[in-house]
């Protein structure tokens, strides 16, 4: 797994020259990519508020990391792989001829795709001045983006919440019709002429299982003695057992249910129009389920990459004011952004030790976490160091 790390050291002679070593080496050794990374001018302002500005950044880092790992796991969540996907996956794409070999998982493509266009974001990274003013102070440029990122989170959870009441809707209503021969609908194989209907006798359906279909036959006549006699017929089978049709007075009904659920027989509560009902209800929800997917996923891809770019935004700063409090004034110092794998984070970390010690003898390497490379409360190095993580965008 690839890491992304932003660092920092000022612009005297021995450190361009360890720059240039590092540069050199990972080249060499295939430790890390290495490259330029550029800070605009921004406004320092008071340097007795910087240190409240760094705490404000850390807090309001945590949070857009945060909220990306929300973002990213509602849309595994929406997306994942499922059969029933096709359709909505078309419809967030709107694209009707979609393949289903195509869309039975198109999470994985995307985070892929997504992932290289953020990593490219990062290579050759621009500072939003149309968004971001670089003649704003600090406070404020963090303030903005604060605003920005709290804004997601709060629709976040709102479109999470409609979406997951839409789901949840239409998979009770699918239990209850897929379920049991007592509950699944039979609209599909029980016609209105097979219902009698009139001022004296209606039809009850009735769940036999399959080891009772002779005591059935033998026995639902005399179970009352207002049955119209043979008029039993089998309307739907699975492998529970079989739906019988029977008629009989109005009046023996009640009586009829007793005797039946003596015998084990189960007369299950039937009306064609409330089940048509539910079928258009069903319809109903499926289609808008569809819609919703369109409509989320869509938004969820957009935000994704949007708070994504606002959390460099936030690392930009951070760097920027770290190295003010560290190296001091007039502002002076050169950024690189390295990507390297786990494995090697350990090698690198020793690398940049001995290259830039000079900065802070004191900085040891010493219980150091090197999972989580950052400046922290802890961990030091001496040199300015953040992290980007991409780890929320791989499937494990």
């Amino acid at each position: 797994m690839a890491e992304f790390w932003l660092i920092s050291v000022p612009l005297d002679k021995t450190s361009l020259t360890g720059v240039e070593k590092l540069k050199r080496t990972a080249a060499k050794t295939s430790l890390a990519s290495c490259c330029k990374f550029f800070i605009p001018d921004l406004k320092v302002g008071i340097l007795d508020r910087l240190l409240s500005v760094s705490d404000h950044l850390s807090k309001l880092d945590t949070l857009t990391e945060s909220v990306i790992k929300k973002t990213c796991q509602c849309m595994k969540e929406v997306m994942e792989p499922s059969s029933d996907k096709v359709l909505e996956s078309a419809s967030a794409n709107e694209d009707h001829s979609v393949n289903q070999k195509d869309v039975l998982s198109p999470l994985k493509p995307h985070l892929k795709s997504l992932r290289e266009d953020l990593v490219s974001y990062m290579t050759k990274f621009q500072w939003d001045k149309a968004k971001y003013p670089t003649a704003l102070p600090l406070s404020s440029l963090a303030g903005s983006i604060n605003k920005e990122v709290s804004q997601v989170e709060t629709e976040l959870k709102s479109r999470a919440a409609a979406y997951s009441s839409v789901k949840a809707n239409l998979q009770s209503l699918k239990r209850k019709l897929d379920g049991s021969l007592q509950t699944r609908s039979l609209n599909d194989f029980v016609k209105r002429e097979d219902l009698v209907v009139s001022e004296y006798l209606t039809t009850l359906l009735v769940v036999v299982t399959r080891g009772s279909y002779s005591q059935w036959e033998n026995t639902y006549e005399s179970l009352t003695e207002f049955v119209v006699p043979r008029s039993s017929r089998k309307l739907y089978e699975d492998r529970e057992g079989g739906v019988f049709s029977v008629t009989l007075f109005k009046r023996a009904v009640c009586e009829f249910k007793a005797k039946a659920q003596e015998s084990k027989f189960v007369v299950r509560e039937y009306s064609f129009d409330v089940e048509e009902k539910q079928q258009r209800e069903m319809k109903r929800l499926t289609a808008h389920k569809k819609e919703q997917y369109g409509v989320f996923a869509r938004w969820l891809k957009v935000n994704l990459s949007e708070v994504f770019i606002a959390w460099i935004h936030v690392k930009v700063l951070r760097v920027f004011v770290e190295s003010v409090l560290r190296y001091g004034l007039p502002v002076g110092y050169q950024v690189l952004l390295l990507q390297t794998d786990k494995k090697h984070s350990k090698r690198l970390r020793e690398e940049l030790a001995s290259l830039f010690i000079h900065l802070d003898p004191t900085a040891s390497m010493k219980d150091v976490s090197c999972d989580i490379p950052g400046l922290s409360q802890q961990e030091y190095f001496s040199y300015v160091c953040f992290h980007i993580s991409t780890s929320m965008l791989e499937i494990s």
